[in-house]
């Protein structure tokens, strides 16, 4: 019986090598048309800044359930870094500039002399608007243009992803639990713009 099932595992991993081998063929295969589409559609920068404005906005939608009726455990005060390492150039220059200033400074006064009138879901936002504010040139633009910034984002998705699945008891509850389907969406948006930037640096 043991020579029988040592013949039948010699004869089948071949056959499960093969399989295994043709499959990674066809995502190559898919993963090449990809490519291909995006560079008819207008090259792969315009599917890169696309994605990043899809990302950006995921991550603000994340963040405003998070201030509403998604509070967990979770670090989710991590989506500011990651809005600001994937917010699309014109709206961070336009936010880093003199707009963004003064709504950064309205919420420094409101926060200092008027706490009662700086409600707690205003944190979040505000945070984000002094760190665009203030951030060194060597954080708004040599880490935002390289592939440190895309590493940082994929590390928060990632995270946030996890945690999420933990928190909602698995993967199929994240899917099936009130609001379960929108954050797991909103989330995985967010992981796709780091990973199709780093495959490009990458190719």
């Amino acid at each position: 019986m043991g020579r029988g099932s040592d013949y039948l595992a010699m004869k089948t991993d071949p056959v499960t090598a093969e399989l295994i081998n043709s499959d990674i063929n066809e995502l190559k295969i898919a993963a090449k048309r990809l490519i291909n589409d995006a560079t008819k559609l207008g090259g792969l920068g315009f599917g890169t800044a696309f994605l990043q404005w899809v990302a950006s906005f995921a991550a603000i939608y994340l963040l405003i359930l998070d201030r509403t009726n998604w509070r967990t455990n979770m670090l989710t005060s991590l989506l500011v870094p990651y809005i600001f390492f994937s917010l699309p150039s014109v709206l961070f220059s336009f936010l880093r500039g003199e707009f963004g200033k003064w709504v950064a400074f309205i919420a420094v006064v409101l926060r200092l002399f008027f706490p009662r009138h700086f409600p707690d879901w205003l944190e979040m936002p505000g945070s984000l608007i002094l760190l665009l504010v203030v951030a060194p040139s060597f954080f708004a633009s040599t880490l935002r243009h390289s592939w440190v910034g895309v590493v940082i984002c994929l590390l928060i998705g990632c995270y946030l992803l996890q945690e999420h699945i933990r928190v909602s008891g698995g993967f199929r509850a994240s899917f099936t639990q009130a609001h379960g389907i929108s954050n797991t969406v909103g989330i995985i948006l967010i992981l796709v713009y780091p990973i199709w930037a780093l495959v490009l640096y990458i190719v």
